[in-house]
C-alpha cells in the first residue's frame, strides 16, 4: 500500500475553543495534569489506544501515538472566546466539574487564559447572555475580527499550526437554506447579516479560511453546509462534526449494535436526562432542544435500519426528554428503558441508568480532535473527515451517503484509516489465511 506523505508535527500546535466552559475548562485543565503527571488521559484513544498491525501472529501492536506522528501534549497551547470575561480558572471553578485541589494545581496555566471577546448574538442561544461581546457592521466584519483574534494569538504564542473545535453552547434549529447552498451566497449573506447565519457559522468561516481544521462539537448546523464544505476542500482544510458523542447516546451506540447484530427487536426506547450546568440551561430552550433532539434522534434509525428489518425495528417508538435540573450541575443522568423482544416474540426489558460526568466524557474527544485534524492537515486531508465519526453523535458524510453509527464499525474505520496513512495492510478481520 502507498505511504502517505504527512508532514512532521514540529513546533506548537494551538488549540482554539468557541466557548471557555464546562467542557473547553476540563479538557484544558485535563491536559495540564496529564503534563505535570498528575493524573492520566483516560478516554483518549489518541493517547491510550493501541493499533493492530499485520496479522495476529505477527504481534505487532504500538500505542496509537507511536505509530503516526501526533503532536505532543507539551506542545500543545490553548485560547478561545467566551461571552463572559472570567478566566479559564475563574470558570473552571464556575462550571463545578473538577476539584478545586486538582485546580488549585493546574491553577497558573488556567489563569494565564483570558476569553477574547466572542461572536455572540441572544437570538441564536436565548437562555444565555453575557458582556464579553465583539460589535461589527455585520457578520463577515466579526468572521475578519476572528481571523485577526486567530492570527494574533499564534504570533503571541509562537504558534504556527492551529484546530478549532466549537465548544460553547447548543444554538436553535436552522434549517438549511440557499444561503449555505455556495460559498458565494455564504458570503454574500455574512455581508447582510443574514438570519439564517449563526454564530458558529461565522467562526467556522474564519477558521477555514484561516486554514484551521474545525470541530462542530454541538448539535447545531454550523460546518455541515455546502458552503463550508465547498471552502474548506477550496482551502485543503479537514473538518468534522457533529456534537460530541458522550453520555446517553454514547451507551445508544454500544448498545443498539448488539441488539442488530443478534436480531432482537427493539419496540421502544425511552430517554430521558437531567442535568444542571449551562448546557442543560440552553437545553430548556425549545428551539435549542429541538437541535439537539433531532441528533439524539437519528442514532437509532441509522443503526437499526428498520427499512431493511421491518419486522424488527419498524414500529420502534423513540423518545428522547432532557430536563434541566440546577442541583445535578455537570453531572448528569441518563434513564432509558428499551422494550426488546426475541425468540417468537416473546417481550423483555433493559433498564439503563447512567450516572455520566458529561464534561469529563467530553474532555478527551476534544484533545483527540485536535491532535487527529492536525495530523490529517499534515497528510494532506481536505473536507468532511468521516473517520473521525467515532466522537459524534450526527457523522459528517458526503451528501446522499448516509452516516455510519455503530461504535464499533467507527473505530475500525478511524484504525483502517490510520493504517491507510502509513501504508499499513487494512485489517478485514476475515481471518481464513490462519487456516488454509
Amino acid at each position: 500500500m502507498s505511504k502517505a506523505e504527512i508532514r512532521e508535527a514540529k513546533g506548537k500546535l494551538g488549540v482554539l475553543t468557541p466557548g471557555i466552559g464546562a467542557v473547553s475548562t476540563t479538557f484544558m485543565a485535563g491536559v495540564e495534569a496529564v503534563r505535570r503527571g498528575i493524573a492520566e488521559p483516560i478516554g483518549s484513544l489518541a493517547q491510550m489506544g493501541t493499533i493492530r498491525l499485520g496479522k495476529r501472529t505477527e504481534n505487532r501492536v504500538p500505542a496509537l501515538r507511536e505509530f503516526v506522528p501526533l503532536a505532543g501534549l507539551d506542545d500543545l497551547v490553548f485560547g478561545g472566546w467566551d461571552i463572559f470575561e472570567d478566566n479559564c480558572y475563574e470558570a473552571a471553578c464556575k462550571a463545578g466539574v473538577l476539584e478545586k485541589d486538582l485546580l488549585g494545581r493546574v491553577k497558573p496555566l488556567l489563569e494565564s487564559i483570558v476569553p477574547m471577546p466572542a461572536v455572540f448574538d441572544n437570538r441564536y442561544v436565548k437562555k444565555l447572555s453575557g458582556p464579553n461581546v465583539k460589535k461589527g457592521a455585520n457578520w463577515y466584519d466579526l468572521a475578519e475580527q476572528v481571523m485577526e483574534d486567530i492570527q494574533a494569538f499564534q504570533k503571541a504564542n509562537g504558534v504556527e499550526r492551529s484546530v478549532m473545535i466549537w465548544c460553547a453552547s447548543t444554538e436553535i434549529f436552522i434549517q438549511p437554506a440557499d444561503v449555505h447552498g455556495s460559498l458565494r451566497a455564504f458570503e454574500e449573506g455574512l455581508k447582510r447579516r443574514d438570519e439564517r447565519i449563526s454564530p458558529s457559522m461565522v467562526y467556522a468561516y474564519a477558521a477555514i479560511r484561516s486554514g484551521l481544521p474545525f470541530a462542530n462539537g454541538a448539535p447545531n448546523l454550523t460546518v455541515d453546509i455546502p458552503a463550508l464544505i465547498e471552502l474548506a476542500r477550496e482551502r485543503s482544510v479537514p473538518i468534522a462534526g457533529k456534537d460530541l458523542k458522550t453520555g446517553q447516546t454514547l451507551m445508544k451506540t454500544i448498545l443498539a449494535p448488539g441488539f442488530k447484530a443478534r436480531l432482537l427487536g427493539v419496540s421502544g426506547w425511552f430517554s430521558t436526562n437531567i442535568l444542571g450546568n449551562r448546557d442543560g440551561e440552553v437545553l430548556d430552550d425549545p428551539e435549542s432542544f429541538k437541535t439537539k433532539e433531532a441528533s439524539k434522534l437519528s442514532v437509532l434509525e441509522e443503526i437499526l435500519q428498520p427499512h431493511l428489518y421491518p419486522t424488527l425495528y419498524r414500529d420502534l417508538y423513540h423518545k428522547v426528554r432532557i430536563n434541566y435540573y440546577p442541583p445535578r450541575g455537570d453531572n448528569k443522568e441518563g434513564w432509558d428503558n428499551i422494550d426488546i423482544f426475541g425468540w417468537l416474540g416473546y417481550p423483555m426489558q433493559i433498564k439503563v441508568d447512567f450516572l455520566c460526568r458529561d464534561s469529563i466524557l467530553a474532555a478527551p474527544i476534544v484533545l483527540d480532535l485536535a491532535l487527529f485534524l492536525d495530523l490529517s492537515a499534515r497528510a494532506g486531508r481536505r473536507g468532511i473527515q468521516e473517520w473521525l465519526s467515532f466522537y459524534f453523535k450526527s457523522p459528517m458524510t458526503a451528501p446522499g451517503l448516509y452516516p455510519e453509527h455503530d461504535l464499533f464499525i467507527q473505530l475500525m474505520k478511524l484504525k483502517n484509516t490510520l493504517r491507510d496513512m502509513k501504508g499499513e495492510e487494512l485489517i478485514h478481520h476475515l481471518g481464513s489465511e490462519y487456516y488454509d
